[in-house]
């Protein structure tokens, strides 16, 4: 992730704005003794409902790139006196966890931040045990970004400049591994920056081979 993204992340750790696009985590439904990821966890508010639906016999894991979110996370799960997670500081495309741990990996407008997005796709897939599943919410563009934009670390940095197209997109998910993906919402385009979006909530299985 671009360092221009993660100094405005860990600037948002102490504020109180919003920074989800969608739904992924009124979609996850855990159940008791899953092991899940969060990509992108942010302030930790998902990785603690889902550490509390997954119960002590179950784990939850919080990834993030940027210190500030990471070190909120960990004090936020502290005061709440959750022990069933981890938070971990690293980079989406190649985290330092064990292929085949978890039953499911949600994310929140956060992968439209990330340069290579296959190399993200994989890593989900890598990580999803067979026959778990991924619920991701994120943005996908009407257009292509102009080229201006889609290697300006700012304009990337405020959720729009990152975003591929609809079809880009999932050639993306499939190329990684996944073969059929539901589409769980997607809203109705709306101005983003200098561009028009739709933001999405899909899901997929990790199929047993």
């Amino acid at each position: 992730m671009e360092e221009a993204i993660k100094k405005r992340y860990d600037r948002l750790a102490e504020e109180s704005c919003c920074l989800s696009c969608g739904s992924a985590i009124q979609f996850s439904n855990p159940l008791p003794a899953e092991v899940c990821i969060d990509f992108g966890c942010g302030r930790g508010t998902d990785v603690v409902r889902l550490a509390e639906k997954v119960g002590n016999r179950g784990f939850v894991y919080g990834i993030d790139a940027t210190p500030g979110m990471i070190k909120k996370g960990r004090s936020f799960a502290e005061k709440l006196g959750i022990g069933n997670v981890e938070f971990i500081l690293s980079d989406l495309e190649e985290i330092p966890l064990p292929d085949n741990i978890a039953d499911l990996i949600i994310s929140n407008c956060v992968l439209n931040h990330v340069h290579n997005k296959y190399n993200v796709w994989k890593e989900i897939f890598r990580l999803l045990k067979t026959g778990g599943r991924f619920v991701i919410s994120d943005i996908y563009s009407l257009e292509p970004v102009p080229e201006e934009y889609n290697s300006d670390p700012v304009a990337i940095a405020e959720c729009w400049a990152g975003a591929v197209t609809r079809d880009q997109y999932f050639a993306t998910v499939k190329d990684a591994g996944f073969f059929k993906v539901d589409i769980l919402e997607e809203s109705v385009p709306y101005r983003k920056g200098q561009i028009e979006v739709s933001s999405f909530t899909i899901s997929s299985v990790k199929e047993y081979k």
